[in-house]
Parts: structure tokens; C-alpha cells; sequence
């Protein structure tokens, strides 16, 4: 009789460890599945994940290393995928050469700057773009005067940049602009000689070769 309950209850144990490993085996198969962002957040709200995984209101790292973004910015693919340092780069020569314009204005710089990147003629990164120089002379005065360093970008600036970023071009493939009214004369002289108006919006004349 006793042997007959041992063996019994060996049983029930098998078939208890058989479903215990089971269920186990579906957790670790769903958790292989889910996404490595998805894992990165689960469990706590965008206020609990520490501040320094954030850049400019975006989550940079997902568990795996990667740079992710909120499925909000995921709805529209980017046609530019910049490197952090790239993209802060854009972002503070826009709000230094165009933080009082308005969006338009913010795009059109973005989008020369970019086209240089695009362009032989030119550095093919954006922050070697921004901290080019040509006998000695920054191609862009807020990085040439600091302003390029200590500006604050805006909101706005933001979203100027991520529209361009997204494909909107606006800039009809400007590569030089300037503000007449604070430009060295001699500078302009050589824009109007050397280059190819294009269009002037809010302050600035945009150029082409």
C-alpha cells in the first residue's frame, strides 16, 4: 500500500516539474521576443528611468547599447540618421544662426547644413561641417564668436530640425547663406560674384554655386 502511494506521488511531482519548466520555458521565449527598448522601460514610467539616459526628451540607449526613439518619432522614417554629436551639432548652429526666425527660417539652415554634408565639395559629418575652417576662418560666425557654444536650443529649434531630418527640404539645395545687413561687406561682395542667388527668407539670402 505504501509503495503503491510512493510511487504515486513520485508521479505528481513529475508531472508538476514538467509543468513548472513548461511554463518557464514560455516566459524566457517571450522575453527573448520583446524588444530590447520595450524591455529597457518595462516595468517603470519615462520618469523613473534615469535622467541620463535622455537626450533632448529622448531615450538614448535601449538594454542592448542601441540609441532608440519613442514610437511618436518612429512614425516617419528619417532620411538623415545622425550620430549623437551630429545631431547636437545641428541643432546648436541652427539656433545660433536662426533662434529668432521662425520654423521656416530654423528648416532653411538646417537644410543648408546638411547639404553640405551631402556635397564632395564639403566635410561629410555635420559637426566637420560646423567647425569647418577656411584659411584660418570658421565658415560659421557663432561658432567663430562662442555664441555656437553657450546657446540654448528651443523647443522650436527641435522641431525645425526633426522636420528636415524627416526629408522636408525647403533650402532648393542652398549651400551658403548670409545676413546682408550684419555681413562684412567684402564677404557679400564675394557672395554676389561668386555665387548663385537663390532666395532670401527671414534675414538671410541663400546661395548656391
Amino acid at each position: 500500500m505504501y509503495k503503491k502511494f510512493i510511487i504515486q506521488l513520485f508521479l505528481l511531482n513529475m508531472l508538476v516539474g514538467i509543468c513548472w519548466f513548461s511554463i518557464k520555458e514560455a516566459q524566457l521565449m517571450l522575453y527573448a521576443a520583446t524588444p530590447a527598448f520595450q524591455l529597457e522601460l518595462e516595468g517603470r514610467t519615462e520618469d523613473e528611468t534615469p535622467k541620463a539616459d535622455y537626450f533632448l526628451g529622448m531615450q538614448k540607449k535601449a538594454a542592448s547599447g542601441q540609441r532608440v526613439v519613442g514610437y511618436s518619432v518612429m512614425e516617419k522614417e528619417y532620411k538623415y540618421q545622425l550620430a549623437d554629436e551630429d545631431y547636437e551639432a545641428l541643432l546648436k548652429i541652427v539656433q545660433a544662426e536662426a533662434g529668432n526666425q521662425d520654423e521656416e527660417g530654423k528648416m532653411l539652415v538646417a537644410g543648408v547644413v546638411l547639404n553640405r554634408v551631402d556635397s564632395p565639395r564639403f566635410p561629410n559629418s555635420v559637426l566637420k561641417v560646423v567647425k569647418q575652417q577656411k584659411d584660418g576662418v570658421y565658415q560659421f560666425s557663432p561658432v567663430a564668436n562662442g555664441t555656437y557654444e553657450r546657446i540654448k536650443v528651443t523647443q522650436e529649434t527641435i522641431n525645425a530640425v526633426e522636420r528636415v531630418l524627416k526629408g522636408e527640404d525647403i533650402s532648393q539645395g542652398a549651400l551658403y547663406f548670409a545676413a546682408r545687413k550684419y555681413a562684412d561687406p567684402e564677404k557679400m561682395q564675394w557672395f554676389d560674384a561668386s555665387l548663385t542667388r537663390l532666395f532670401s527668407h527671414g534675414g538671410h539670402e541663400f546661395y548656391t554655386n
